[in-house]
């Protein structure tokens, strides 16, 4: 991937990649981040981190945004002059060397497919609210087949797919605030944020407690940079990713407001979703059945976009020689089917997990997936450092997305994600243990490939 000299500044996409069809809209690859972010933990689980920290959660919400506006502006900087589906892997390849490339891929893919396998038990348990006589393994099976055939298709029509899937998620979650907004501002409800106990109800160190939750929920900026790989221009990335910030920042920090404002903290999430009960108050018919279709579409639009994420992983992987050349072809349409197929492996994973296995094996696992995203994170970071100094003043000035913070920007994001794991320790030790274990079992795994494997192929500065 050249970079020319004080010439134009878009490098071509990874020439590993070939193959791949550059069919998505700036507008397709924002609802990409979208789908794949706001999942059933906000919809649902939102309740849990108000439990942990009260209304004062509102603070953990404000530092996820701003870690998550750093990792926005090095995605966007990066990924307009490399686009490519191996995204941070491919900047970490270039700029700092092939093991960060190769953990950060491999941590992303397996936290995805956890995530995948997650979204689908929870959306046939939604089907059994309607339909309680059907086993749920037979939902599971008809949606992942589902999900499969969306992902198989172009990846234009996927994009279509995936917008309209988000769309409902976004659509409903808009229409909470504005009620809630309306409930607060109109006085048919008392505001909540100091009725039970003061606004810090659980201490002033509370907020650091919810930060893993407020985190993973800002998961998904990496989705649109792997989605360059698939653009129609890599002039469109820094727009795709500062729609997916700002649809992001203001769903949950809105979100998160208004519930803490409309409901008592202690009261959230105990018996039903806190959306649930805001839509029952505003006399909504049938609130339970809405958000229940709604919830499912949230589940079935994560797990699509993280399977379109997880397959391009491990398509780039492939590709770079860290796994079965096989797994790098691509169908007529531009699919890696065989990728597709083996990202689905956390479905049957998740399901015996939560069905057989100790609730602390499940909850290492899904500590494992949340520290994949947030290593992700730190190896772009650390990327995005080694980028701006490693290009001349002439490409960083022709950059189309120029942020006043600069290199500070990514040190500070460095920073505060690293105090943020560091706070999650005093939480539950269980999210940082899995992750140090994460960390350790995959370089064993690179160290074994690099010595065994000799079609490794690094990606070219």
């Amino acid at each position: 991937m050249p970079v020319t000299p004080g010439g134009p500044t878009q490098a071509p996409a990874d020439t590993r990649e070939a193959g791949l069809h550059r069919q998505l809209t700036a507008g397709q690859m924002a609802m990409v981040g979208v789908g794949g972010s706001i999942g059933t933990g906000l919809l649902l689980g939102s309740g849990a981190a108000i439990q942990i920290a009260g209304p004062a959660v509102i603070f953990s919400f404000l530092v996820a945004a701003f870690i998550s506006w750093t990792v926005t502006v090095a995605f966007g900087e990066m990924a307009s002059l490399h686009p490519a589906a191996g995204s941070f892997g491919v900047y970490a390849e270039l700029y700092l060397n092939s093991w960060a490339g190769f953990i950060s891929r491999y941590g992303l893919w397996l936290a995805l497919a956890i995530a995948i396998g997650s979204e689908m038990a929870a959306a046939a348990t939604y089907m059994s609210y309607w339909l309680p006589q059907v086993h749920p393994l037979l939902w599971v099976a008809l949606f992942s087949a589902l999900l499969v055939g969306v992902n198989l298709r172009s990846v234009g029509g996927f994009g279509e797919v995936e917008y309209w899937f988000a769309m409902v998620k976004l659509i409903t979650i808009v229409a909470f605030i504005v009620v809630g907004a309306v409930f607060l501002l109109g006085g048919r409800v008392a505001p909540q944020y100091t009725a039970h106990g003061g606004f810090f109800p659980k201490g002033v160190w509370a907020p650091g407690a919810a930060m893993s939750f407020a985190l993973f929920t800002f998961a998904g900026v990496e989705m649109v940079a792997v989605s360059s790989g698939e653009s129609r221009s890599a002039a469109d990335m820094p727009r795709a990713v500062l729609t997916t910030f700002g649809i992001l920042t203001f769903v949950y920090l809105g979100a998160i407001a208004i519930l803490v404002g409309v409901m008592p903290w202690n009261g959230a999430g105990v018996t039903e979703s806190p959306f649930v009960s805001v839509f029952r108050i505003a006399g909504l018919p049938a609130a339970s059945h809405i958000m229940n279709f709604v919830v499912l579409t949230a589940a079935l639009s994560g797990a699509n976009a993280s399977l379109y994420v997880d397959s391009r992983m491990l398509f780039s992987l492939a590709r770079g020689g860290y796994a079965p050349k096989r797994f790098g072809r691509l169908t007529r349409a531009g699919a890696p089917l065989l990728a597709l197929l083996v990202s689905c492996f956390g479905i049957g994973l998740a399901l015996i997990f939560e069905r057989w296995a100790p609730q602390s094996a499940y909850v290492s696992l899904l500590g494992a997936a949340l520290f994949g995203v947030m290593l992700v994170w730190l190896v772009t970071l650390s990327s995005h450092i080694a980028f701006r100094r490693r290009l001349s003043s002439a490409q960083l000035a022709a950059l189309p997305m120029r942020p006043r913070g600069r290199v500070w920007l990514s040190v500070a994001g460095i920073v505060v994600v690293l105090a943020s794991l560091a706070g999650t320790w005093f939480y539950s030790h269980l999210i940082v243990i899995s992750g140090v274990i994460y960390v350790v079992v995959l370089t064993l795994f690179y160290l074994g490939m690099k010595k065994s494997g000799p079609n490794i192929t690094m990606a070219e500065p």
